[in-house]
């Protein structure tokens, strides 16, 4: 029997279908578990953090040696029910072996585009009312610590927004009082007055706090963690109690075991540090020592704010001041610059704002970003510096730079080649007893004025060292900027906006 043509193409549609069903089948067989896993997760989303009970929450930690699986191990092995909660910001590699529980959750803080957003939030694996924040290489064991310390939290409320307990064989736990002051870009570490009590920790240990308090922060998992945790709740006026009576053990065999791996850490961990104060926008820290440290510009880097526009710098909109990092140049090029007038017999003096500041602060004044001298215009070639910088600007040997402004007949220092924070010299001359210059700006304070406000010149105190001012500075600032100028500071330009009262 001979087929036809349609009898063969029905054929050949019906295997095609067939392969196609086949193929169909194996490749929804394969996806279906990665939905039905999806599924899981989204079941297990929590409601409010009501349920009853303490989350454990395991945030640093290094990949390449780590104590984390025996530390989830130790908590499961005292509660079998016990929550887990581990996060990593990456996916951990070696791949880390967890205990396998129901309870025990690793969450990847970078996001996957083919999970829900919820996988990588931490929170949202977080059911219970509160958390407790546990270093690498703690161990509980059976005196149910955990059930002590929230305890002692629910009876320290009203006085404690958290509660800590020690970690033994560590560096011994201290209380610190801890000062943020945002507007001025420093946060101050002091001893409390209190062993107890206090605002920030130096040590480790396990914090105990509410849920929604810990995510309620802007940051709440920025690394370091009990350094971002201290800074953000000092901000909002929290107090931690440490509990003398509990503490921890800690793992018997050191947390690193090579040389390699601590430089690591330690690497690790200054890396951190430094960027969690960048990212708060902290450019000064002051320790309980008194040494500071600093995470702002320096000459080896771009200032920390870009062009100013209507004399009102980006930091003024942020609510802030002149970051410290910045003043602190400001002060050291201004030194500098005065040494070299001074030892070139060059007569010079404190200029507008600066003078302003001086006569208000006796430094710069604290959201001011540049720096004012008055200089004779005759004595302009007794400075090398300024005499040669016709040709071209000059690097000397500090780094400075010293150049002809664009802008017009006036000199400028730099701080150095990269960091344009800088000193401006303006050169005046008398004429008929009054002192003017070739280039005026549109600054109000920018006018002449009588030559005997310089005759003669008075020392004044500035920013830490003695420079010269005009002598009567009341009345030569009240001449630039108007009366009162001095007892009623206002931003350079209020019209963009205004220093609001007790500022």
């Amino acid at each position: 029997m001979r087929c036809t043509f349609c009898q063969w193409a029905l054929s050949l549609a019906i295997v095609a279908n067939l392969v196609i069903l086949y193929y169909g089948t194996k490749l929804q067989q394969r996806v279906l578990p990665r939905h039905r896993e999806l599924g899981r997760l989204s079941s297990q989303r929590p409601s409010n953090n009501s349920v009853p009970g303490v989350t454990i929450l395991i945030r640093e930690f290094e990949d390449f040696e780590n104590y984390v699986p025996e530390v989830v191990q130790s908590f499961l092995k005292n509660n079998p029910t016990q929550p887990v909660v581990v996060a990593a910001d990456i996916l951990p590699y070696p791949p880390m072996q967890l205990p396998s529980s129901p309870h025990v959750h690793l969450v990847v803080l970078k996001p996957s585009p083919e999970q829900p957003a919820y996988a990588s939030r931490p929170e949202y694996y977080v059911q219970t009312e509160y958390v407790a924040l546990v270093p690498d290489g703690v161990r509980v064991d059976a005196t149910k610590q955990l059930e002590k310390m929230l305890e002692e939290y629910k009876a320290s409320r009203g006085q404690a927004h958290m509660v800590a307990a020690p970690i033994e064989s560590l560096i011994p736990l201290h209380c610190l009082d801890l000062m943020v002051s945002l507007k001025e870009w420093t946060a101050t570490y002091s001893m409390a007055t209190s062993s107890n009590l206090c605002s920030a920790l130096r040590g480790e240990a396990v914090i105990l706090l509410q849920t929604r308090d810990f995510f309620n922060l802007s940051s709440p998992l920025a690394k370091p963690l009990s350094s971002s945790l201290f800074i953000q709740s000092s901000l909002r006026g929290w107090k931690v109690r440490i509990l003398e009576d509990i503490s921890f053990p800690s793992t018997q065999q050191p947390l690193f075991t090579s040389s390699h791996n601590q430089w690591k850490a330690d690497n690790h961990a200054k890396a951190s540090r430094a960027q969690l104060f960048r990212d708060f926008g902290i450019r000064r820290v002051v320790m309980e020592d008194e040494k500071q440290q600093w995470y702002g510009c320096s000459k080896e880097t771009l200032r920390c704010f870009g062009t100013v526009h209507d004399d009102t710098p980006d930091y003024l909109y942020q609510d802030r001041w002149t970051p410290p990092c910045c003043l602190k140049a400001l002060r050291e090029t201004t030194s500098y610059v005065i040494s070299i007038l001074e030892s070139s017999g060059v007569r010079y003096w404190l200029e507008g704002g600066t003078l302003l500041g001086a006569a208000r602060h006796q430094d710069i004044i604290p959201w001011d970003y540049d720096v004012d001298l008055g200089i004779y215009l005759e004595d302009i070639p007794n400075c090398e510096f300024l005499r040669n910088i016709e040709s071209g600007s000059i690097v000397d040997e500090k780094g400075y730079v010293w150049e002809k402004a664009i802008e017009g007949d006036f000199f400028r220092v730099q701080y150095s080649e990269t960091n344009h924070l800088h000193v401006d010299l303006w050169p005046f001359y008398p004429r008929n007893g009054i002192m003017t210059k070739n280039t005026w700006t549109d600054h109000k304070q920018d006018v002449e004025f009588p030559e005997h406000f310089l005759k003669p010149l008075v020392p004044m105190s500035f920013a830490g060292f003695t420079a010269l001012a005009p002598n009567d500075y009341r009345s030569f600032v009240e001449l630039k900027f108007g009366e009162g100028v001095i007892e009623n500071p206002e931003y350079p330009n209020p019209a963009f906006r205004k220093l609001r009262s007790g500022s």
